[in-house]
């Protein structure tokens, strides 16, 4: 099978210059995440209603949480001094 390299016109092999002077090359690991120049109305709106929505399920989770029968609970451990002196 012949080697097709013309198939790929745009793209060029990455070339490690002749002296770096002792640098290591650096690789980039997944995308950059860039802010936004201008925070516009839709982003500080879309802000606002995601800090509400957390806030509501804070809130639902904390009085399930809380009541009795609840599905969610604090385990307190047993400090009961006679099984801790039996060991």
């Amino acid at each position: 099978m012949t080697q097709k390299g013309n198939l790929f016109k745009g793209q060029k092999k990455k070339t490690i210059p002749p002296n770096r002077h002792g640098k290591a090359s650096h690789t980039r690991k997944g995308k950059r995440f860039v802010k936004p120049s201008k925070v516009t109305k839709d982003i500080e709106a879309d802000r606002e209603l995601s800090k509400f929505i957390n806030h509501c399920n804070e809130i639902k989770a904390a009085s399930v949480a809380s009541k009795d029968g609840g599905q969610l609970s604090i385990l307190k451990p047993n400090t009961d001094p006679s099984n801790s002196s039996e060991k």
